[in-house]
C-alpha cells in the first residue's frame, strides 16, 4: 500500500468514527449547530458544488458571466421565493456564504448609501455610531468592532475607540433590555444603525419599541435584526419585520435547517426613503464581498427551506417547549440556570446555566464532552473574559429534530446533573439514552429520502457500471 492510499485510508477511518460519535453516540447541543437532513447533504455535493454563477444586475437586468448556469440560476430564483415566504418579505440576497459576512455586506452597504449625496471631491464617511448588544452580555462576535463591524464606524478622536455603544441591560435581569435607559441613549445619540440579535439569547429583542420611538424622526436609524440563532425560530419566536425591521440577517446552519451559509432579507418598500440601501446591499454581496458562492451549499439552502416551510409550525412548538421544561428540569435538579424562572427561563432555543462553583465553563463543557454531551462554555454578564468562562450555553433544536420530547429533556437533564453536581461517569448511560433518537424528522422520510438519494449518487459516480454496483451495495445495506 503506498503511502497516499494509507493517508487515504487513516483520513477515512478518522471520519467514520467522528460520524459515529456525533450522530449516533452523543447529544449536540451546541446552539449554533445542527445536522442536515440527508437530501440536504446529497444537494450539497453535487455537481454544482464545483461550478461558479457570479452575476449582478446592470441597465436593470441579471447578468451572468459564466455559462451552463441556467439551473443553478433558477435554484436561486426559487430559494428566494422560499425564503420570501418565510419571512414575510419581498427581498432576499442569499450570496454572502456566512452569517458573518452577511453583516459585513449590510455595513458595506451602510456606507455606501451614506455617501450616495456626498458632494464630489469631498472624502466618505464612515458610520457616525452604531448601537449593539454588548459581547459579554451576549453580543454577536460578527456585530461589534472586532468583528464584521471593523472599519464601517467612525472612531471617538478622544478615546481612539469606534464610536458603537451598548444596548443597556435590566439591572436585575441582564438578558433582559433596560427599555428606559434605551430610551435616553437613543435621544442623546441619534445613531446611524441598531444592530439587534445575540450569540447568548434568551429574550426577544425590542425591536417595535424601537420603531415606534425613532419612526417619525426626520433620519430615523436603519433597524438590522442578526438573526443568526434564531433563524429558524422566525414567527414562533419573534417577527422583526412586523415589529419594524428594516433587515434581518442570518446564518442559515443554526436553528434553521440548511447548510453553513448567511442570508439577508429586506423590507424596503418603493416608497421608502431606504430603498437604494437595498441595491447598495446587493451590489455589496457582489461583486462586494463575494465571488463564487458556494452553488453546492445554495442548492442544498433550496432543500431546507423546503423542509423549513413545510414543518416549521410543528418544529418551532417543540423546540420552544423542550427548551422551557430542559431548563426547568435541570433548575429542579440543583443545576443553576439563567434567565426567569417566571418566563421559563427562556423563549428561545437556548439554555444557559451557571458551573463556577463546578469548576468554571471551560472544566464542565470538557467533563460533559467526555461523557458525550457536546456543549460550549459561555462568558456570563459579569463575567470580565471568556478565558474565564462561568457559564455553558446549550441549545436543544439539533436534538430536537433527532425526535425529542420533553420528557427526553428531563432526562437528559438527569444524566447532566450528574456529571456536573457529582462529577460522575455517564458516557456509556449517555451512549445507550442516544440510541433512542436516530431518525431524523421533519424531512422526507428515510424510505423516501435513501431512493433519491441514491439516485442523486449515481448521478455523481463517474464510472456508470461502478456506480450501480455501489448503489446495489449501498441498497443491500440499508
Amino acid at each position: 500500500m503506498s503511502s497516499f492510499q494509507e493517508k487515504v485510508l487513516s483520513l477515512s477511518q478518522r471520519v467514520i468514527e467522528n460520524n459515529n460519535w456525533r450522530q449516533r453516540e452523543s447529544f449536540n447541543l451546541i446552539p449554533s449547530e445542527t445536522t442536515p437532513s440527508l437530501l440536504v447533504k446529497m444537494f450539497e455535493i453535487s455537481d454544482p458544488a464545483g461550478r461558479y454563477a457570479e452575476h449582478r444586475t446592470m441597465k436593470g437586468e441579471e447578468v451572468y458571466f459564466y455559462q451552463g448556469t441556467d439551473f443553478i440560476r433558477d435554484v436561486e430564483d426559487e430559494a428566494r421565493q422560499e425564503l420570501s415566504r418565510f419571512f414575510g418579505c419581498d427581498e432576499v440576497e442569499l450570496r454572502p456564504i456566512s452569517g458573518q459576512m452577511a453583516n459585513e455586506v449590510v455595513f458595506k452597504g451602510m456606507v455606501r448609501f451614506l455617501n450616495r449625496e456626498r458632494p464630489q471631491g469631498q472624502p466618505p464617511r464612515r458610520m457616525k455610531l452604531v448601537m449593539n448588544n454588548e459581547l459579554t452580555k451576549g453580543g454577536h462576535l460578527s456585530s461589534q468592532p472586532m468583528g464584521a463591524l471593523f472599519n464601517y464606524v467612525e472612531e471617538d478622536p478622544q478615546t481612539g475607540k469606534e464610536n458603537v455603544i451598548n444596548f443597556p441591560v435590566h439591572p436585575e435581569n441582564p438578558y433582559k433590555p433596560d427599555l428606559e435607559g434605551l430610551k435616553q441613549l437613543l435621544e442623546q445619540h441619534k445613531p446611524d444603525l441598531l444592530v439587534f440579535g445575540k450569540s447568548m439569547f434568551l429574550y426577544p429583542e425590542p425591536v417595535r419599541f424601537v420603531y415606534d420611538l425613532v419612526k417619525d424622526w426626520a433620519l430615523r436609524p436603519v433597524i438590522m435584526y442578526d438573526m443568526a440563532h434564531v433563524l429558524g425560530l422566525y414567527g414562533v419566536f419573534q417577527m422583526p419585520f412586523k415589529e419594524g425591521a428594516d433587515i434581518v440577517t442570518g446564518s442559515t446552519h443554526k436553528t434553521f435547517f440548511g447548510p453553513q451559509r448567511g442570508v439577508i432579507a429586506g423590507n424596503f418598500p418603493k416608497e421608502s426613503p431606504l430603498r437604494k440601501l437595498w441595491l447598495d446591499v446587493k451590489s455589496r454581496a457582489f461583486p462586494g464581498s463575494t465571488s463564487n458562492h458556494h452553488l453546492g451549499t445554495l442548492l442544498g439552502l433550496l432543500m431546507a427551506a423546503y423542509e423549513m416551510n413545510e414543518f416549521k409550525e410543528e418544529y418551532q412548538k417543540r423546540v420552544k417547549n423542550n427548551a422551557k421544561a430542559f431548563a426547568r428540569a435541570l433548575s429542579r435538579r440543583g443545576v443553576q440556570v439563567e434567565g426567569d424562572p417566571n418566563d421559563g427561563f427562556t423563549e428561545t432555543h437556548q439554555v444557559i446555566i451557571r458551573v463556577k462553583s463546578h469548576g468554571g465553563g471551560q472544566e464542565i463543557a470538557r467533563r460533559l464532552e467526555d461523557n458525550n454531551i457536546v456543549t460550549n462554555y459561555q462568558a456570563l454578564p459579569d463575567d470580565q473574559t471568556f478565558l474565564e468562562s462561568s457559564g455553558i450555553r446549550m441549545g436543544v433544536q439539533e436534538m430536537t429534530r433527532f425526535g425529542m420530547a420533553e420528557k427526553d429533556f428531563e432526562g437528559l437533564a438527569d444524566l447532566i446533573a450528574e456529571v456536573i453536581l457529582k462529577n460522575k461517569k455517564m458516557k456509556e448511560e449517555v451512549k445507550r439514552f442516544r440510541q433512542n433518537f436516530l431518525q431524523m424528522k421533519y424531512c422526507l422520510p428515510l424510505k423516501e429520502a435513501l431512493p433519491l438519494a441514491s439516485k442523486i449518487m449515481r448521478s455523481i459516480i463517474h464510472d456508470p457500471e461502478f456506480a450501480d454496483k455501489f448503489i446495489e451495495n449501498l441498497q443491500k445495506n440499508t
